[in-house]
């Protein structure tokens, strides 16, 4: 019995133990979102506003421009974000399940995070190039080239479109995995944003699509990884939060069996005592 009750002390000690790592982390995953979200909320206007004059750039251009169509038959080039780091609930393991279901052995990858590299290493995937760690301060200047290679790709026509995969970030209990296609701009999205009056160029049309594509392209990719790594603090924050609460439940019934281990313990004591004193009488 005190064996019993010396084990269950331990597992209290552990169980202890781990909470403060879970909350601690709670709270810097916590800290973490506050910042990321503020500043993907700072980018997405300016993204956004990209977004809308590229749609607009090229619904004025020819009906039969690449930027409008694709060649369905060459591979897609995608971008997929994954954490650099773990215990961040089923963030990646989402994106993996949609990287199983939506895109094509065929298919060229660039991947960013290296949790999604030591996943796809091991797997029949195409591969094209990888991005692990990225830096607060040089993350915006690694995807401009990286996409600048993509668009170089897909003008000289060996991928059909540009693609990313990443985590919709809805709010602090939901985020979505979700694959979006940058090139081509789909039929939809060019009806949502006809511009009523005609369009004026300058200098040319085909200079202005050389300056606002690769910009809006860069700018559309690096509003998704800020959406991706905010949804990552959140994903963290969640994971951390519901081990802590396991954690309080699991003293909670280690600490009932400790006391009733040393009731039982108490009992059987004074049982034996009792017992002995008759024996004497």
């Amino acid at each position: 019995m005190a064996q019993t009750r010396q084990a269950i002390q331990a597992r209290i000690k552990s169980v202890e133990s781990t909470k403060k790592i879970t909350r601690a982390m709670q709270l810097v995953a916590s800290s973490k979102l506050n910042k990321q979200k503020q500043r993907m909320e700072e980018n997405r206007e300016y993204a956004d506003s990209l977004q809308t004059l590229l749609t607009l750039v090229l619904h004025s251009a020819q009906k039969n421009s690449i930027y409008l169509n694709s060649d369905v038959s060459k591979p897609k080039l995608i971008f997929v974000v994954t954490s650099d780091m773990g215990l961040c609930g089923g963030y990646n393991a989402n994106i993996h399940k949609m990287i199983q279901s939506h895109i094509s052995k065929d298919d060229k990858i660039i991947m960013i995070g290296s949790r999604g590299i030591n996943w796809i290493k091991n797997r029949d995937y195409s591969v094209y190039d990888s991005l692990p760690e990225l830096n607060e301060d040089n993350v915006y200047t690694s995807l401009a080239t990286k996409m600048d290679e993509a668009l170089q790709l897909y003008e000289q026509k060996e991928i059909s479109s540009i693609q990313v995969l990443y985590t919709h970030y809805k709010n602090t209990l939901t985020f979505v995995p979700t694959l979006e296609t940058i090139l081509p701009v789909s039929k939809q999205e060019e009806k949502e944003h006809i511009a009523k009056a005609e369009m004026i160029f300058e200098p040319d049309q085909q200079s202005m699509l050389k300056d606002v594509i690769p910009m809006a392209a860069k700018s559309i990719l690096f509003s998704k990884v800020l959406e991706s790594k905010t949804s990552e603090q959140a994903s963290r924050r969640m994971a951390m939060e519901s081990a802590t609460d396991n954690a309080d439940e699991l003293q909670a019934t280690l600490e009932l069996a400790f006391n009733q281990a040393r009731q039982a313990a108490i009992t059987q004591e004074i049982t034996e005592i009792v017992g002995g004193a008759n024996a004497l009488v």
